[in-house]
């Protein structure tokens, strides 16, 4: 972007941010402060936001002005036992501003969320994940060939990040979309389902259900949008998708 110094970058002191918003209930527990940052790897078809894509879709923002706007919502975030998220596009892009926003939100006390693909996580260091009190882990598909298919990355990365955090013991939400024809053949939930609840760490499952909400960013984009045509999943599908979660022990919402 011109004008910024990759150093900047680099130390985390400014970063790419697309907006941020206050949500409840949706994004970790109580109120939340939102901060979604522009740049991903991954390509999902079902994305709703492809205008965080790249860093063109954010502004170069300071870490200080972010956290200082935090201050501000403090006292509501901890009345309703929330706190902060970071997500995207995908956080792990800008590692080093991710890990200052979430270091500076636990020195107010706040709980801190990092909502993440896992595609890069192996750039989240230990003190980053130290500073981190919730993973948000979207897992997008069990089935190498059909998270290829979904995101136009590899499935390992992703699966690498998850044991990781089994290992550390960091407590993670999991967040699969159900898309008609795309992530819901049985095979594919129950091998994500096996491998969720043999991590040990997977305090929730979310299982959502695919929608059109963004599709009118695509045609502003002059994107073409490859799942036109494809339905949001039907309530039965739905739950017997939860089903298969549910009865391997798992918490699902």
């Amino acid at each position: 972007m011109p004008g910024y110094d990759p150093g900047i970058w680099r130390a985390g002191t400014a970063g790419w941010v697309h907006s941020w918003d206050t949500s409840v209930g949706v994004d970790g527990p109580g109120c939340r402060f939102v901060v979604f940052t522009a740049g991903c790897p991954l390509r999902c078809q079902y994305c709703e936001n492809p205008d965080t894509w790249t860093s063109l879709g954010g502004q170069v923002t300071q870490i200080e002005d972010v956290l200082e706007r935090v201050r501000r919502f403090r006292p509501a975030l901890v009345a309703s036992g929330g706190g902060v998220t970071i997500s995207g596009g995908e956080p792990l892009v800008q590692p080093a501003f991710t890990a200052r926003f979430l270091a500076g939100a636990r020195e107010m006390g706040l709980h801190t969320a990092l909502d993440t693909s896992g595609a890069l996580g192996h750039l989240a260091t230990d003190q980053l994940l130290e500073d981190t009190s919730l993973v948000l882990l979207d897992i997008k598909s069990f089935d190498p060939q059909t998270y290829k298919v979904t995101t136009g990355k590899e499935l390992a990365p992703t699966l690498r990040f998850a044991r990781r955090l089994a290992d550390l013991g960091k407590p993670v939400h999991v967040r699969f979309v159900l898309v008609p024809g795309l992530t819901d053949a049985p095979e594919n939930i129950d091998g994500l389902a096996d491998f969720v609840a043999g991590l040990g760490n997977v305090e929730r499952v979310d299982v959502l259900a695919y929608h059109r909400l963004g599709v009118s960013k695509y045609e502003q984009l002059g994107l073409r949008y490859r799942l036109a045509g494809t339905p949001p999943p039907t309530r039965g599908q739905l739950e017997d998708a939860r089903r298969r979660f549910s009865s391997r022990g798992l918490v699902v919402s």
